[in-house]
Formats: structure tokens, C-alpha cells, sequence
């Protein structure tokens, strides 16, 4: 479903993808990963969105978010807003779908082909209205994981489908053990989607 000379970019949904990836039982490799779609294409743009506590003097995904700027990644993020839920529990919320879309809209018209890492069924409308432009859609998620990581609706919708689990061969790697956990803030946004 990719054509060697197509114009491609990446929309990375940052907490959706891993938590797709945790599911599976695996890490992404994001150096492999940018390599892999620059294979099948000319990639143009690699979006990455994230929220970020803004109290957190450190953050255990700020190496990834200086990492990704640092090695071609175009960073979008936003102060993650803390709130305590009606029983009491401290929750982070920080949904970056706003972002991701217009930034699509505003690049559709320089690429052929967008490929959407996540599986939020919100962005049903998105890749529609994309489509409607010319732009070819793929969505990567899972269907694999219990429950399904992606959404029916945005499944259909996509042109194309690339299963999460096909790529744990090119862009994976076991999940390690000596990194630190992650936050409960990254957590809570993984769950938050």
C-alpha cells in the first residue's frame, strides 16, 4: 500500500501508540521506525504529540521528547491539566486530538500519504476528511491486543490498516526493565485516550 514516490507523513498519537505497543509486549524503536516509513517513502514530516506535567521538575518521558526534537521528530506538546475526579483520585488529562488534526489539514495538501499511529476512533472524521482532499490514510494500531486497541469505525474508514504487531520485527525491541517505570501521569494519559 505504499508507493516509492509518494509524499509521506507521520502522525504519532504519542500515548495511544504506547499503550498499543504495552499491550503487544514491546517498545518502539523510533529511529527504526522513522527508517522504516523513510524506506517506504519520502517522508516529508514525523509528528510526535504529547502532553507534558508542567509541575514535574522531571519528567521519565522528557528523555524521549528531547530525543525525538534532537533526531528528526517534529514535537508537539501542551501542559497536561491535573483534576481529582469525583473519588478523589488524582487524574491527568491531555488529549492532543485537536493538534494532530489541524496540523493534518494544514499538511495535506504537500503529501499523498498519511500514516496515523492510533487508534482513537475520534479521528473517524479526521481521516474522512483527509480522504475527501486526495490523501491516502493509513492507520496503525492493533487488533490483536484484549480488548482491540483501535476502533471499528477508524479501522473502516482508513485506506489501509497496518497491524501494530506486523512491525514488532522492524521497529521493536523488548521492553527494559532497567528503564524507570513509567509516571502514573503517563499512565493515567495512555488510559485517558
Amino acid at each position: 500500500m505504499f508507493y516509492r514516490d509518494e509524499r509521506l507523513a507521520l502522525f504519532i498519537d504519542g500515548s495511544n501508540l504506547y499503550a498499543a505497543a504495552k499491550a503487544l509486549g514491546f517498545d518502539i524503536d523510533y529511529k527504526l521506525l522513522r527508517q522504516e516509513f523513510m524506506r517506504r517513502g519520502k517522508l516529508l514530516r514525523a509528528f510526535y504529540y504529547t502532553a507534558l506535567l508542567e509541575n514535574d521538575d522531571y519528567s521519565p518521558i522528557r528523555p524521549l521528547v528531547d530525543w525525538l526534537h534532537y533526531n528528526g521528530f517534529t514535537m508537539v506538546t501542551k501542559p497536561a491539566k491535573e483534576y481529582t475526579d469525583s473519588q478523589g483520585r488524582r487524574k491527568v488529562k491531555g488529549n492532543m486530538d485537536i493538534e494532530l488534526t489541524v496540523d493534518a489539514m494544514e499538511i495535506a495538501a504537500h503529501v499523498d500519504h498519511i500514516v496515523l499511529f492510533s487508534g482513537d476512533g475520534d479521528f473517524r472524521p479526521l481521516v474522512e476528511a483527509l480522504q475527501r482532499k486526495g490523501v491516502r490514510v493509513s492507520v496503525c494500531s492493533t487488533i490483536r491486543s484484549q480488548p482491540p486497541m483501535i476502533a471499528d469505525e477508524l479501522r473502516r474508514q482508513a485506506d489501509n490498516f497496518i497491524e501494530l504487531d506486523e512491525l514488532r520485527e522492524v521497529v521493536g525491541r523488548p521492553p527494559r526493565e532497567d528503564r524507570p517505570a513509567r509516571s502514573q501521569h503517563e499512565e493515567e494519559m495512555a488510559e485517558g485516550e
